[in-house]
């Protein structure tokens, strides 16, 4: 199975998709790596890093496309972008799957274009996997879609649904929509449209879900349009941020706090690691006609593997296959 991954997408390209992308190929047995950039660069850094690119693909692409420009550029003059080479090598069937830590929008837009959605799916949509006091859940749409109709949220609903059900093998993955009340009166003219048309779909749909329940794990998906998804996106990874934080203020102030600290270091290590984003590799956008992950932009090497981990099970558990057969 082959992975193919923008090298020059994310803060820290090419370097830290380099090394992410030699560690996946130790770990994961019959994973393949097709890496896309300019291959001048990409040969003097793995050479500075003493990384091993012998076992990897190197195709040329000219552009990097910057997080600035105009998503739509990606179609026209940055169509020689590494984001926009790669996503052409996967509609041409010269992989399984495609990575990149770059522009969301771009990504969005040259996946659209280039990849297509599955036929009959109104929008692609950010899904991000998130952690909770019960595991983990999908956030979809986690930001694409500013603006979304009731009947896209319904799909958003089944994706996640499938997603969570295949990946996660959760048998059969409570649905939320998320709304500033549980009541089913609650909401807009979108949330109140969306509820009615995720009560009558074939999934496990609980109702509304209020923002504060989310973490504490309330659901296995949170469906919300794009505003309000990515607001709940970046609260929930602020919050976590300031936990963090907060515990090592609290467990650095003294000498029988630095104490109690040592005592507990197994459990804050435990603690730390279910927070961090790393650990869940990226974000699928789900309803593309192929795998397409978005890994964060300040991806380490370690989420960069875990991204490639996760591209490697959307395509073996055949996710869009069960879309497809379930729309």
């Amino acid at each position: 199975m082959r992975v193919i991954v923008d090298a020059f997408g994310g803060d820290d390209a090419p370097l830290a998709v380099l090394q992410g992308c030699e560690l996946a190929l130790k770990e994961y047995d019959g994973v393949e790596i097709t890496l896309v950039g300019d291959i001048p660069t990409m040969k003097k850094v793995a050479s500075e890093h003493q990384i091993d690119l012998s076992q990897m693909e190197l195709i040329q692409a000219d552009d990097i496309f910057d997080i600035h420009t105009d998503p739509v550029e990606i179609r026209r003059s940055m169509s020689n972008s590494s984001m926009a080479v790669g996503l052409k090598e996967l509609a041409a069937g010269n992989g399984d799957a495609f990575l990149s830590a770059g522009s969301t929008g771009a990504l969005l837009v040259g996946a659209t274009a280039f990849v297509k959605r599955i036929k009959g799916v109104k929008r692609a949509a950010l899904a991000p996997i998130m952690p909770s006091a019960t595991g983990c859940f999908m956030l979809i749409d986690g930001g694409a879609n500013l603006d979304c109709r009731p009947e896209m949220l319904q799909q958003f609903g089944l994706m996640g649904s499938i997603y969570i059900n295949k990946i996660m093998e959760v048998p059969s993955p409570r649905v939320g929509l998320a709304n500033i009340g549980a009541e089913e009166t609650k909401g807009g003219e979108l949330q109140l449209e969306a509820y009615q048309l995720l009560k009558q779909s074939n999934i496990n749909f609980i109702g509304n879900v209020e923002a504060r329940d989310i973490p504490l794990g309330a659901c296995d998906v949170v469906v919300a349009d794009g505003f309000a998804g990515n607001m709940i996106l970046k609260s929930v990874e602020g919050m976590g941020a300031l936990m963090i934080k907060e515990l090592k203020d609290m467990f650095f102030a003294s000498t029988k706090t630095k104490i109690a600290a040592l005592l507990l270091k197994a459990q804050l290590k435990q603690f730390k690691k279910r927070m961090d984003y790393t650990e869940y590799g990226g974000a699928p956008l789900m309803g593309i006609a192929k795998p397409v992950i978005k890994a964060h932009g300040s991806s380490n090497p370690n989420a960069f593997k875990n991204a490639i981990r996760q591209a490697k099970e959307f395509v073996q558990k055949e996710v869009i296959h069960e879309i497809i057969a379930n729309l």
